[in-house]
């Protein structure tokens, strides 16, 4: 039976072995820090024992006409991606999770996944890279794709094992690692709002675009809008602050939404579509703005209500931007996928999401932005006093141009795509998404 072999602390020194397909299920939330419901999962494996390297994850494509070049592609952006990072992988493991539709079993699932599975096996075959373990999990049992012995892999499956009962919980749970939950729950946290308050975000979200897209054109009226959102923002997350979430985390985002009106989110919200703006809120990363301005970011997002959905995307970078600051990179990665889905060409989503899948150390950007603000902070004391200048007329019929990165966004979504947009496509990246 093969062995795998996982790091649970700083050093290579601390390892456990995951012997068999039921501890490799059984691993997959502690690798990828929550349960990938409806997910394609690959992990690269290293080296003789098969040390975990790289992974990645994408919904499961519904149309079966996908199969084939969705599994050309993962099996290209993950093996090409490790090489990138200096070592090509040995072999990969294939973990396909999705759960039961009503009048379905797990069995059934698992049949009707067998094609991708064997798609997704082929694609790295191509590319000369094997797959040591295909695994299917489905309502709480897991199958083998690559065993033939029914007397270790039953036609009906095995029984995951007990939460909290493997070997892989127990390293987990010395080395301080966390599942958050399913990633449908974590996604959950930063959608927009279903209740009744989302008919009045949308009437707050329109009546502050008809005063301040007007002034985001405008440069001067730019500037104003930026100072206007940052103060919004600022008291915004003092409130938080002020009041520690209690109870679980939906509990704690309900908590959140009664702290922030409706004209508060729709102010900040629109004003962080300029990218400038953006880029100084993205200043609050560390420290004790982390926190708050952490829960600011995901409240924000879910007031991002239809037909506003792509103005998520700044909220939702910004969110992904403060979680892999602070280390919690599964957060990151959620968070910068749904910012992804909701705008794919959202240029500082992208670069975020690269640099994260990539493992790369966010103190490199934590030093720009802190010298950003030094730099900011000296240029206003070394300021001359200045009497307010007349503002200069704008040409009639000029306009500023759309930065392709998340300048000033004209209005929601629907009015885009209205005027011929195309719509998102499916997008995959390199490393846990």
């Amino acid at each position: 039976m093969n062995q795998y072999h996982e790091s649970t602390g700083p050093t290579d020194e601390q390892q456990i072995t995951l012997r068999g397909p039921a501890e490799l299920a059984d691993a997959l939330p502690y690798l990828m820090g929550f349960h990938p419901n409806d997910s394609v999962v690959m992990v690269a494996l290293h080296g003789g024992r098969g040390r975990f390297g790289g992974r990645l994850r994408l919904g499961i494509p519904q149309s079966p006409q996908e199969w084939a070049p969705v599994a050309e592609q993962l099996a290209e952006c993950l093996i090409k991606g490790s090489e990138r990072r200096g070592e090509r992988p040995d072999a990969i493991v294939i973990f396909l999770c999705q759960d039961p539709a009503e009048g379905e079993s797990g069995s059934q699932i698992m049949e009707r996944l067998r094609p991708f599975a064997q798609r997704l096996r082929t694609a790295c075959g191509a590319l000369d890279v094997p797959v040591l373990e295909a695994l299917c999990i489905s309502d709480g049992r897991y199958w083998s794709y690559c065993c033939p012995d029914g007397r270790c892999c039953p036609t009906e499956g095995n029984q995951m094992a007990m939460p909290g009962t493997s070997v892989m919980a127990a390293a987990a749970a010395y080395a301080g690692i966390q599942v958050r939950g399913s990633l449908r729950e974590m996604e959950a946290r930063l959608a927009p709002l279903k209740t009744s308050a989302a008919v009045g975000q949308q009437r707050a979200l329109d009546s502050a675009g008809a005063e301040l897209v007007p002034r985001l054109l405008d440069e001067e009226g730019r500037e104003d809008v930026a100072r206007e959102t940052l103060d919004i923002a600022r008291q915004l997350m003092k409130r938080l602050r002020e009041t520690p979430p209690v109870g679980a985390p939906s509990v704690s985002d309900v908590n959140d939404d009664r702290l922030i009106s409706h004209d508060e989110a729709a102010a900040v919200i629109l004003g962080l579509q300029d990218r400038d703006t953006r880029d100084r809120a993205a200043e609050w990363m560390e420290g004790p703005e982390a926190d708050s301005a952490l829960r600011l970011w995901r409240a924000l997002s879910r007031r991002c209500v239809t037909p506003y959905e792509e103005h998520a995307a700044a909220p939702l970078t910004l969110a992904g931007w403060v979680s892999w600051s602070t280390g919690d990179e599964p957060g990151a990665r959620v968070a910068l996928g749904l910012a992804l889905r909701m705008d794919p060409d959202y240029t500082f989503a992208q670069l975020l999401h690269e640099a994260c899948n990539q493992g790369l150390d966010p103190e490199t950007l934590r030093r720009c932005l802190r010298g950003e603000r030094s730099a900011r902070t000296r240029r206003r004391s070394h300021r001359p006093d200045r009497s307010p200048r007349p503002r200069a007329a704008r040409p009639a019929g000029t306009r500023r141009k759309k930065d392709p990165s998340g300048s000033a966004r004209p209005g929601p979504a629907a009015t885009r795509r209205r005027s011929g947009q195309a719509a998102p496509g499916r997008r995959v990246s390199g490393g846990e998404e």
